[in-house]
C-alpha cells in the first residue's frame, strides 16, 4: 500500500515550468576571478596584458560581464509582486522592447526586440514590469528559444492570465561575425500559452498583430 501511495504521489508531481525555474539568490559574481581569467585569456592569445592599452582591459571586461550577466542572481518573479485588480479582459500588448543578451554557446551577444501580449484574468501589471522581466531573463547566458519560453511561462503562471503570446526577433553575433558570417539575418521565435495556443484563429491574429509594426 505504501509503495502504491508513493507511486501515485510521484505521478501527480508536475515538472516546474521553464519560466519558474528556481533562482540562486546567493549567487555572486567573482570579480577577482573574472579579472584573472581575462588576463589569462590575453596571454593565451599571445598578447602581453602589461603593455599599454591592455593593462586595464581585464578589469574593464570583468565589470562588463558583471553588468551583462546581472540577471543571474535576480528572481524575475519579483516583478509580479505589484499587480492590480482590474476588470479589463481584452488583449494588452507591448511591442518593440529592446534587449541584449549573451549566447551561452559562444558568449557572444545577440540583440533585438521582444513583443508581448496577454489577456488578463482579473490581474494586470504595469507595462514597465514587462520590460524588466525581459531584461532580467536576457541578462544571463541564454538561447533565444529559452528566453522566449521563460517570459511566456512566467507571465502565464504568475498572472494567471487567460493567454500569453511572446515574439522575439534578434540578430546573433555568433552567426553574423563568425561561422557562416551572414550579417543582416534575424532569428524569430514565438511562444503562445492558454487561449492563444488552443485557438488557431486567435493565435494567428495575435502573432500577426505583434509583428505588424515591425514589418510595416
Amino acid at each position: 500500500m505504501a509503495k502504491r501511495a508513493e507511486t501515485q504521489r510521484s505521478r501527480g508531481k508536475r515538472k516546474r515550468p521553464v519560466g519558474r525555474a528556481p533562482v540562486r539568490q546567493d549567487r555572486q559574481i567573482d570579480h577577482g576571478r573574472l579579472t584573472a581569467a581575462v588576463r589569462e585569456t590575453l596571454i593565451a592569445l599571445g598578447e602581453d596584458p602589461n603593455r599599454p592599452g591592455l593593462i586595464d582591459t581585464p578589469e574593464r571586461v570583468a565589470r562588463m560581464y558583471e553588468e551583462v550577466f546581472s540577471g543571474l542572481g535576480e528572481d524575475p518573479s519579483r516583478h509580479l509582486e505589484a499587480v492590480f485588480r482590474e476588470g479589463y479582459d481584452e488583449m494588452i500588448a507591448l511591442r518593440d522592447i529592446a534587449f541584449y543578451s549573451m549566447c551561452k554557446h559562444h558568449l557572444m551577444p545577440f540583440t533585438g526586440r521582444a513583443h508581448i501580449a496577454y489577456v488578463p484574468n482579473g490581474r494586470i501589471i504595469g507595462i514597465s514590469k514587462l520590460a524588466r522581466i525581459v531584461e532580467c531573463y536576457a541578462r544571463r547566458p541564454q538561447v533565444q528559444e529559452r528566453l522566449t519560453s521563460q517570459i511566456a511561462d512566467l507571465l502565464m503562471d504568475g498572472l494567471g492570465a487567460k493567454g500569453v503570446a511572446v515574439v522575439i526577433e534578434a540578430s546573433h553575433a555568433c552567426m553574423t561575425i563568425r561561422g557562416v558570417k551572414k550579417p543582416g539575418s534575424e532569428m524569430v521565435t514565438s511562444a503562445v500559452r492558454g487561449l492563444f495556443k488552443r485557438n488557431a484563429a486567435t493565435r494567428n491574429e495575435v502573432l500577426s498583430f505583434l509583428q505588424r509594426r515591425v514589418h510595416g
